[in-house]
């Protein structure tokens, strides 16, 4: 074996990666299942087909993002053409099969539409420096991945990152890791995904700890608001919502129709404002809702979880347009009403008002609430009153870039990549080493011990306490007893 290019042999053949210069190793685009073209477009993923030569793992496999969900995220997020988006990554200090290292498989986000696992942002380089294996991976998107339809199986993003798990159980000894110390985490999307793992049986037994980053799952939830939005879609599109219908159209007309599903209009009322096309209660591999099962079931009682937010995920996202209904309509319209919406009033009272519908703060801040923090915080606080071990945090750090911790700009410091591609256009030309070391480590002791570590206690009931990651980073007793009073009291 060349020592800059080593080879492991998967169970379904050998992989050829490359050594860097730091020592540690990489593998890209290694197929966990066989592409979903023609019949598999629109069925449950199935293992590749057997290989015998070594596969060229030098290079990011194709990602099933055909375009990029650039209005709300600063990630480069590259799109790779090819008809094989069902593989991963695997970065590893050595590929030992005597090593042990604990693993983090990382879920990419994109709210279920977009995103890429080739992203710089997602380089394993700074894992494997501390002793850590990073897997990440690629998964459908959108209708191909989460619309209902009558001839196929539901949840198939689902069903590809538990492919994608089962790939890890069964190879990532081969390459240093410890297939019984597995950590799932992913950010937006992919910390839904990694709530929505708990909540599905099928995927027990395939991770020991949790890790969402500011997660998002569909609200209202289950078959009924599935079936709505597939009937919305043959509506808008004149397509039947089959397999049948869609397997054989190019990728650029699919996704034409799937803008036009998505686009606003009065005939989505009573539909999720956002995130009509992600994973659902279908009452079979997701038994019921998420936040249900997460909040008054057992799902993941057993699993350490570290969840969390930025503080100003969405709040840069204007109130629409003069078409739009006025602002107490909108709010309204998130749940906001009556004595919630008189709190909200005044817990955001510096929030100024412009724009022809209101406040463009106070309607991305109800966006903020109401897709994260409010959701997050109630799992945490459903978890700690059953004494489950739970780990809450806010991201605070302002970019200079617009004065907000906004949506994704924890994660080049959770990866300790700040000098990686597009973060100085986020996060300016000085973002503070410090916060990465300190945010960085806690994730490396949560993968390696289910613990961030002794300046971090777990939430509890009795303390509510709430890991603060600014410069310098702290920790604060229910710092955000606002956000249950308006939205879960």
């Amino acid at each position: 074996m060349s020592p800059d290019s080593p080879l492991v042999t998967t169970t379904r053949g050998p992989v050829r990666g490359e050594q860097r210069a730091d020592g540690s190793c990489r593998f890209l685009g290694i197929p966990y299942a066989e592409p979903p073209v023609g019949a598999l477009r629109f069925a449950a993923p199935v293992p590749p087909r057997p290989w015998t030569e070594p596969l060229d793992a030098t290079a990011y496999g194709p990602t099933a993002q055909r375009r990029p969900f650039a209005e709300v995220t600063t990630i480069p997020e590259p799109s790779v053409p090819g008809a094989g988006v069902l593989n991963l990554n695997v970065f590893t200090p050595e590929p030992d099969p005597e090593a042990g290292l604990p693993v983090l498989v990382w879920i990419h986000g994109g709210g279920y539409v977009a995103g890429s696992a080739a992203s710089p942002w997602y380089d394993g380089a700074a894992f494997n420096r501390d002793g850590v294996v990073l897997v990440s991976l690629g998964y459908r998107l959108g209708v191909e991945g989460f619309l209902h339809l009558d001839d196929a199986p539901d949840n198939r993003g689902v069903r590809d990152w538990i492919a994608a798990l089962e790939w890890v159980r069964e190879n990532i000894a081969r390459f240093g890791g410890d297939p019984a110390r597995v950590t799932v985490a992913g950010q937006s999307a992919g910390g839904g995904a990694v709530q929505t793992l708990l909540a599905v049986p099928a995927a027990r037994g395939l991770f020991r700890g949790a890790l969402s980053v500011s997660g998002a799952v569909m609200r209202p939830d289950g078959p009924a608001v599935a079936r709505a939005v597939s009937r919305l879609f043959t509506a808008r599109t004149g397509l039947p919502a089959t397999a049948a219908a869609l397997q054989d159209l190019g990728d650029d007309e699919l996704s034409d129709l799937q803008d036009r599903l998505g686009a606003p209009g009065p005939d989505r009322e009573g539909l999720p404002p956002m995130l009509s096309l992600a994973p659902f209660a279908d009452g079979e591999l997701i038994p019921e809702p998420v936040l249900d099962a997460l909040t008054a079931g057992d799902a993941g009682a057993d699993i350490p979880l570290m969840l969390g937010f930025t503080a100003h995920e969405f709040d840069m996202i204007p109130a629409p347009g003069p078409d739009a209904p006025p602002l107490p309509v909108l709010l309204g319209g998130l749940g906001l009403d009556g004595d919630r919406a008189a709190a909200f009033f005044e817990a955001y009272a510096d929030n100024d008002p412009t724009g022809p519908t209101g406040s463009v703060g106070h309607f991305g801040k109800a966006l903020t609430d109401v897709t994260f923090r409010a959701p997050s915080l109630a799992v945490a606080d459903a978890r700690a009153e059953r004494e489950r071990p739970t780990w809450l945090y806010q991201f605070e750090w302002a970019s200079p870039v617009n004065g907000l911790a906004y949506h994704c700009l924890d994660l080049p410091f959770a990866f300790d990549l700040l000098d990686a591609e597009g973060v100085e256009a986020a996060a300016g030309p000085t973002p503070p080493q410090p916060l990465a070391d300190a945010l960085h480590r806690a994730w490396v002791a949560f993968v390696t011990d289910q613990d961030p570590g002794p300046d971090w206690p777990p939430y509890t009931s009795a303390t509510r306490t709430t890991r603060l990651w600014n410069a310098p980073p702290t920790t604060a007793d229910d710092p955000l007893r606002h956000v249950r009073a308006i939205w879960l009291d």
